[in-house]
């Protein structure tokens, strides 16, 4: 393996699965539950985090449009693989939407904004947390509407969008930068502690989450969900990102945002609406473990 290579993992990487590993031991040894933390992330860090990226960031409307419609092209474009691929492998309806919710939505929060972060710096992390508030969003439509196989209203969906706190973050942004509002330091400082917090928050998280491994099942589909995830997926990144003129940092946190490995949110909509969970919940928990090795690839490749 190259020196640089070596280098990439050790320092872009690593740092994540130890600080993952912590919150594994955590949760393993001390008992400590990842859904009050969860909670806490999800309804007061994260949306801090984003606004305060946005704020601060040289990100333009046109940029931001940009990744947005990267991030819906490559979704909607590997869920149409996934549909053909279970069609191939002749899979039963739950299966088939199980194997799209986990090759579709990818953990672009506490994992891919930490390493395009480590990997490429303050700039990508700004595009990144775009395409990570564009992702939740589509997760909270088009995920439930898969998951629920049309039993739930388009008001019932939406409604669910309404109740997720980043949504108002970027909201609450794009009226600062459009009307150029000054922010006293009162709201500043808050603001940036609590997204200061976020990133190592999440990662604990993601350890604890981790830490409720189970044997795979379904190891043929499995594997093929990962591979559709981990080397499919950032293909189809890479090519959509040179398409759409996406250059610099914009192009870095685009590709590493797509070729992030499946989201643990999908185990819970599989849950929820009873397709296949076990299958995704073996998704998310192998292409986690192997996604070291394919993201250390292509941040050498982007760098």
């Amino acid at each position: 393996m190259p020196p640089i290579v070596l280098q990439i993992f050790a320092n872009d990487i690593l740092p994540i699965f130890i600080l993952a590993a912590i919150g594994f031991l955590l949760a393993r040894y001390s008992g400590v539950d990842a859904r009050p933390l969860s909670r806490i992330t999800f309804n007061a860090l994260s949306p801090c985090l984003v606004f305060h990226l946005l704020v601060t960031s040289t990100i333009t409307g046109a940029e931001f449009g940009r990744m947005a419609l990267f991030c819906v092209v490559v979704m909607g474009t590997i869920g149409i693989v996934a549909r053909g691929t279970a069609a191939a492998l002749r899979l039963d309806r739950p299966a088939t939407i199980a194997l799209m919710l986990v090759v579709m939505f990818s953990n672009g929060g506490n994992y891919g904004l930490p390493v395009a972060l480590f990997a490429f710096g303050h700039d990508a992390l700004a595009f990144a947390s775009v395409y990570f508030v564009t992702s939740s969003v589509l997760t909270y439509t088009a995920g439930v509407f898969l998951a629920a196989s049309g039993r739930r209203s388009i008001i019932q969906a939406l409604s669910g969008v309404t109740r997720v706190p980043t949504i108002y973050a970027v909201t609450a942004a794009g009226l600062v930068l459009w009307f150029h509002v000054p922010l006293p330091d009162s709201v500043l400082r808050p603001v940036t502690l609590l997204s200061d917090a976020a990133l190592p928050l999440m990662i604990l998280v993601l350890g604890m989450q981790l830490e409720r491994v189970e044997r795979p099942e379904r190891v043929s589909v499995v594997l093929t969900a990962v591979m559709l995830s981990l080397v499919v997926t950032p293909l189809l990144g890479w090519g959509f990102a040179r398409l759409l003129g996406l250059e610099g940092a914009a192009f870095q946190a685009a590709v590493i945002q797509a070729s992030m490995p499946a989201a643990v949110v999908t185990t819970i909509l599989a849950l929820q609406y009873e397709v296949a969970p076990s299958f995704v919940t073996s998704v998310v928990i192998v292409s986690t473990l192997l996604s070291p090795f394919t993201l250390t690839w292509i941040i050498a490749r982007l760098t």
